[in-house]
Order: structure tokens, then C-alpha cells, then sequence
């Protein structure tokens, strides 16, 4: 934030991440976790710059607005419906956002979200799946047609001369800092169709060896089962490797919750998240 526009409410810079970890929780979600660890790019807002007890976090994916912390406290809920209608609302509209969604990292926020934006505002539920080693369903993996392949994500794959390749960087570009920040700490494969890619499953957010799974196909190639397909090689990677698939997606989402269901993943936790307009 700017000098002068709030007494309350100040942004961290990326070398003061680290204060914020002592306000997570086991339970809390992975994007907050990712970003106070450096992994994945995010920024920071908090009540106190040495010694926060309650803050905010802005996906660099621009996904949303993570609290973190005391969720009762007074003198900094107190300010934030404003700093969101004045300094975040300026950011946001940079990057073309009328509105914002928040999310407690632990429950209790929910009421005090409510409270501060407004009653009304309207929540949806999301499931967090992880798949441990045991539980994998191998079994199920589907038999791809033919045609299609599977491909590991690597650098010589980011450079080869796909018809759609920015599709692929676009969405890595979306979580990551850069392409070289992905390649040394993240992981995906692609299904691949006459030299276009056609469906993708790789690390959005990562902290702590878990691998938070965004995932995607392209609707002409919908009902083949290539999501499965490439979630498959993805967590038999993360099995090989000593890692933990992580998934996240709204529960209204049949297709994806089943999808996860059907590789082994275990229900972890449930969550709300609030779409909430700016004034």
C-alpha cells in the first residue's frame, strides 16, 4: 500500500513472508502455505508488519483473498471493507476485476467475511481431496484411444512447436513466476492430439511436497476421459517421487469430484468461499 492511506492495514514485503507462518493453521488451505513459503507468487497485507496476528493474502493467480490469523480482530476488521474498496479495489482493476473472492483459512472467518462485506454475500462450498500412496486406484486407470498421447511436461515439451503452446505457458504463467520457476519446482503432464495439446493436469500451488492439482480439457475432447487419463500419470509421478496430490474443487463440480474419487482421493476438508463485488 501507499504511505498515508491506512495506519492499520500495511503490506509485507516477500523477504517478511516468513512472519505470517506462525498465523497458519494445520487444517488451513495450500495456497496460503505456498505463498508465505515463496513457492508460488502472492501478496501479503497484515495488521502489524513485525508481529501480524491477522492479515490477508492475494493469490498471484488473482484466485482470490486468503485470511489468515485472528479473526477477531477488532481494529483490523475494522478497516478492511475500506482498504478493499479503495487500495485493493485500484489493483484490482488493473488486472480487470469488479469483484473478489475471500476465504478464511480456517472456519472461523466466515462469520467475521459475512460480517465485514456484508450478510448477503454469496458462498459456495469446496471440496479438498489428498491421495495417499495406499489409496491409489491404479486399477482404473482408462485405456487411451488411439491417437492420443500422454507427455511429461519438461522443458524440451514448453519448446517444442505445439499449435497451441501458449495455452499451456498461459496456464503455468497463471501460478507460477516464471516457466524455469515451474520446471525446477512444480510438475504436469499433457494429452496430446495432432499436434495440439488437448487436456493438461499439473502443479498449480506447491508447498511442503504437496502438489495442489489444476486441471483441464479442451471441450471438443470432452467425454474421452483424458482429465482421468493425465490426473493418473500425474499422481503416479507424486507416488514415485514422495509427493502428495492435493485437490481442490468446487462440490457443485460433479465431473471433478468424481474424477478424484475415481483415482483414490481421500475427502479432506470442505471450505466456503465468498464472490463479493466491490463498491
Amino acid at each position: 500500500m501507499r504511505e498515508g492511506e491506512n495506519q492499520v492495514i500495511s503490506e509485507l514485503k516477500e523477504s517478511e513472508f516468513n512472519k505470517c507462518k506462525p498465523l497458519l493453521t494445520d487444517t488451513g488451505l495450500l495456497e496460503a502455505k505456498a505463498v508465505i513459503q515463496g513457492q508460488n507468487t502472492g501478496r501479503i497485507f497484515v495488521d502489524d508488519r513485525n508481529a501480524p496476528t491477522s492479515g490477508f493474502i492475494w493469490l498471484g493467480s488473482n484466485n482470490g483473498f486468503i485470511f489468515i490469523g485472528n479473526e477477531d480482530n477488532e481494529g483490523f476488521n475494522a478497516e478492511l471493507n475500506h482498504f478493499f474498496n479503495t487500495v485493493i479495489k485500484r489493483d484490482a482493476a488493473r488486472v480487470g476485476l469488479p469483484s473478489f473472492e475471500a476465504i478464511g483459512n480456517h472456519a472461523r472467518w466466515n462469520k467475521t467475511i459475512k460480517r465485514v462485506f456484508g450478510d448477503n454475500v454469496k458462498g459456495y462450498n469446496q471440496r479438498v481431496y489428498e491421495l495417499h500412496k495406499g489409496h491409489y486406484k491404479g486399477e482404473k486407470e482408462p485405456v487411451i484411444e488411439a491417437g492420443y498421447e500422454v507427455l511429461k511436461i519438461t522443458r524440451e515439451v514448453l519448446d517444442f512447436s505445439f499449435k497451441n503452446i501458449r495455452f499451456l505457458k498461459s496456464k503455468i504463467e497463471t501460478f507460477w513466476a516464471s516457466l524455469e520457476r515451474f520446471l525446477t519446482n512444480g510438475l504436469g503432464y499433457i494429452v496430446v492430439y495432432e499436434n495440439e495439446i488437448v487436456s493438461v493436469c499439473l502443479s498449480g500451488v506447491v508447498a511442503d511436497e504437496v502438489h495442489g492439482i489444476d486441471i483441464e480439457t479442451l471441450p471438443p475432447h470432452g467425454g474421452k476421459k483424458l482429465a482421468q487419463i493425465v490426473a493418473h500419470s500425474f499422481v503416479k509421478d507424486c507416488m514415485e517421487n514422495h509427493m502428495t496430490p492435493y485437490w481442490d474443487c468446487m462440490e457443485i463440480n460433479k465431473p471433478s469430484n468424481s474424477v478424484a474419487e475415481n483415482v483414490g482421493f481421500d475427502m479432506k476438508f470442505t471450505y466456503t468461499w465468498y464472490s463479493i463485488p466491490f463498491e
